[in-house]
């Protein structure tokens, strides 16, 4: 807007609109309408159109919103005073009824501990309180739950203290017959045991079917993978353990309010601006509950530099509305009867989070930072009673080291929330398909397949400002359309303000005919009234202006699963992948396909620092080769099939589609760019068809190395000069017995060509199956070359390195791994 008599009209329509909502109790909207006129006003000021008057309005404005808002915080405080007694009796009530579930399951023992406990805290409560009804609660619940232990105490007790009969002890008062036990829901995908425990009570160690999922191995984990997940239990210096079948057995009924032992979260530097105390859900909400309404238009971002977070958890509220199926809701505890999370009065909650891996728990009480006026200074729903969006993004970011949070993507934190599958696709890459991508977005998200954020990059402030987009900011996609041949996305912003100003935005009036506006159900005047943040797009707009899509897919697409957790030690192979990846983890794929099958394989490499999100030093990929499963030594000899882009993020997805019906056989290979530290990682394959994965093992656990050189006499040059090829140095090697695997590396200057030669001199055994006469490394390379030789025959060998020319002179490096020790000798 560039002329400032429009910005004036604007000005005016705005405030009239401010005024109607102000006394017609709309509060949250005028507030938002004042601003705005303000806004208007001010910007009119910077176009030359300045006057006292005008100054004046903008300051009239900002202080009755202001006011407003200060009334808003000041009656939501108002609403929160509860009778004295009452936090006690709901948790009584809480207990009353954890104490149910386990009669009803027949732990008699912790049943009477439960009941004991509502019985002492109503007791102790009804002491301190005046108001009779409350007392009269407190007093009935107290009978309830004492009745109730007495029969469980005589049914453990032939004749009691008093030695009363049976017949005496049955005339007591009962409990009503209650409702079947409690009904918990599956763990849900991706978990690491089945829903029971064995009958030791002790947690089995497996990895098990899920939701139609086949497991393609192994069933338990080998103790290298145990010690890989303790290893990264620790994130933070907090430990999160595997979330396992025993833990929906977890305890979260208390006499007193539950307290995190792992304290207070670190709070960002914008809430220490605004920060007044820690409270409660009950301090806060006279009816506070955990869910009201599963909505994303709810969720609402403030302080905390989490968007990618908040709008995460915005398509995971969306899903769960639109197709009725637990998602987000399903990562809460506890939960109710009918699998629903539920209010705990006691402030005990259970979240479960895919990290480092694996379901971990987190425990997390319900302390809530809140501001000088009330408010909430953590993501929140516009709900006011509801709390479980405050209580997840606590759960992620305690993990995370606090709200002072650096900022992820939505891969990562949809990963953490829901388990599904990571897919990062640039917009800005030469090889981004643009038509492809829209096509498969528009195809599966209807169908429930994926759930999609989108992510601007970096714009300079006038540019930001123009758009109406924020730079580096996560948007939640809640809609995808193809109307009138135009392609259109409805994006969220998580503040819940601040919107698109370009095409199809609510003020674009060329775009938004009658036509297309009925085609879409959408009233551009109505959001004119008022930003919820949330705006339509064309698709050809958004790639011009944002630089990433994130997409995370339902692992249920695929019908098999399985993954592995690993370490690859800093010290293994060089710090480079440029001449050998020998050293690297490499495994072996082989797939069972009957034609047009997709295989995808996740790498994640686990996070147990801040500082590593804060900056991020480690570039992984996956690359992937034809070479019949069999161990891969040079990094494009043969070329790699797929060659994975090193990229930062803790995820990277490898796609492939198989055409052909056969038995495909792949080397995957896990690579980094600069090889820094030691990283532990987890490979995990999803197929819609059979296969098998298996680690390529490394046979060679000892190691001789020779220093050399060939100068003068001894730089003989390769076997195409055989006058001199026989000056070259000789190193002799007597196996007395078959030698499962021996791999020899010779190494150089990158300028010079070299090769490698080993001669059986004499066997045991010509007839062995490993049994030769020669073997030579290949084609004369740069500095490097490698060959390995499995099943010798017990014998005598001569290995002879050489270069290409004769009478190039260089020094060099030749390595014997072997799979058992060896004696090595030089004869020339």
């Amino acid at each position: 807007m560039s002329d400032p008599e429009e910005c004036i009209q604007h000005a005016a329509e705005v405030a009239r609109q401010a005024t109607h909502f102000d006394t017609s109790g709309s509060h949250e909207a005028a507030i938002y309408m004042y601003r705005q006129a303000a806004v208007y006003l001010d910007r009119a000021t910077k176009l030359g159109l300045c006057s006292p008057a005008i100054i004046d309005r903008i300051q009239q404005y900002h202080n009755r919103a202001n006011i407003l808002e200060n009334d808003e915080h000041q009656t939501q405080a108002s609403q929160v005073s509860q009778e004295r007694g009452q936090s006690e009796l709901s948790r009584a009530n809480f207990l009353l009824l954890e104490a149910l579930d386990e009669d009803e399951a027949g732990n008699a023992e912790e049943a009477i501990e439960l009941y004991s406990n509502a019985v002492q805290l109503c007791l102790e409560a009804s002491k301190n309180e005046s108001n009779s009804k409350l007392i009269e609660k407190l007093r009935h619940l107290a009978d309830q739950a004492l009745s109730r232990a007495e029969v469980l105490k005589a049914k453990e007790t032939p004749i009691d203290e008093e030695g009363e009969s049976e017949s005496q002890r049955t005339t007591k008062p009962q409990l009503q017959k209650v409702s079947p036990s409690r009904t918990i829901p599956p763990l849900g995908f991706g978990n690491l045991v089945d829903a029971q425990p064995n009958p030791k009570g002790t947690p089995k160690t497996q990895h098990v079917k899920k939701g139609g999922l086949q497991i393609s191995g192994k069933s338990e984990y080998s103790k290298e993978e145990l010690e890989v997940l303790k290893r990264t239990s620790n994130v933070n210096g907090r430990d999160y353990v595997p979330f396992l079948a025993i833990d929906l057995k977890e305890k979260f009924a208390f006499p007193m309010p539950f307290s995190d032992k792992d304290g207070l979260l670190t709070l960002a530097p914008k809430q220490k601006k605004n920060f007044a105390r820690w409270a409660r859900p009950e301090e806060i909400s006279s009816d506070p509950k955990m869910i009201e309404v599963v909505d994303c238009y709810s969720i609402k971002q403030t302080c905390v530099s989490d968007c990618s977070f908040v709008a995460s958890v915005a398509i995971s509220a969306l899903y769960e509305k639109r197709f009725k199926k637990r998602l987000i809701t399903d990562i809460i505890f506890p939960k109710n009867r009918n699998g629903d999370p539920v209010y705990n009065p006691c402030g005990k909650y259970m979240i479960k989070l895919h990290i480092n891996g694996i379901p971990r728990k987190v425990i997390i009480d319900d302390k809530l930072p809140v501001g000088h006026h009330g408010e909430l200074l953590c993501s929140y729903s516009t709900n006011k009673n509801e709390f479980w969006i405050s209580l997840v993004e606590k759960s992620y970011l305690k993990v995370m080291g606090g709200y002072d949070f650096p900022g992820s993507n939505s891969n990562i934190d949809l990963y953490a929330l829901t388990g599904w599958i990571p897919e990062r696709v640039s917009i800005k890459d030469k090889d981004f398909n643009k038509e492809a991508t829209y096509r498969k977005i528009l195809d599966r998200f209807y169908r429930g397949d994926v759930l999609v954020t989108v992510a601007t990059g970096e714009m300079s402030d006038a540019e930001a400002d123009r758009a109406g987009l924020v730079p580096t900011h996560a948007y939640a996609m809640l809609d995808i359309k193809e109307v009138k041949n135009k392609r259109l996305l409805m994006l969220k912003n998580p503040w819940s303000h601040l919107r698109w100003k370009g095409n199809y935005s609510e003020m674009d009036q060329e775009h938004w005919t009658p036509e297309m506006c009925k085609l879409l159900n959408y009233d551009p005047k109505s959001a004119q009234t008022f930003d919820n943040g949330v705006f339509w797009i064309d698709y050809d707009s958004l790639c011009h202006f944002y630089d990433v899509i994130y997409m995370n897919w339902n692992p249920r697409l695929f019908s098999h699963t399985y993954f592995t957790h690993e370490t690859w030690n800093a010290g293994a192979g060089p710090v480079r992948d440029l001449y050998n990846v020998g050293e690297n983890p490499q495994y072996s794929l082989e797939v069972q396909c009957s034609g047009g099958s997709a295989v995808w394989i996740l790498l994640t490499r686990h996070i147990t620092e801040i500082e590593d999100f804060r900056n991020n030093k480690e570039y992984i990929t996956l690359l992937v080769y034809k070479t019949g499963g069999k161990k891969v030594f040079y990094p494009f000899d043969p070329a790699p099939y797929i060659d994975g882009v090193r990229i930062n993020s803790p995820h990277y997805l490898c796609k492939m589609v198989l055409k052909e019906p056969d038995t495909h056989k792949f080397t995957l290979v896990v690579s980094q760019y600069e090889k820094h530290l030691s990283i532990h990682y987890s490979l995990r394959v999803f197929a819609t068809c059979p296969f098998s994965l298996h680690k390529i093992k490394n046979y060679c656990k000892h190691k001789n190395e020779i220093t050399g050189k060939w100068s003068g006499e001894t730089a003989g040059g390769c076997p195409n000069h055989p006058a001199t090829y026989k000056n070259n140095p000789i190193y002799q090697i007597r196996l007395d017995a078959d030698l499962h695997c021996l791999r020899l590396e010779l190494k150089a200057p990158k300028d010079v060509q070299i090769g490698c030669e080993i001669v059986c001199v004499d066997a045991k055994n010509t007839e062995a199956n490993g049994y030769f006469s020669k073997k030579q490394s290949g084609a004369y390379r740069s500095g490097f070359v490698v060959m390995e030789i499995m099943d010798m025959v017990a014998g005598v060998y001569n290995i002879i390195p050489s270069t290409f020319y004769p009478k190039t002179e260089a020094p060099y490096f030749l390595n014997f791994h072997s799979s058992a020790p060896i004696k090595i000798n030089r004869l020339k």
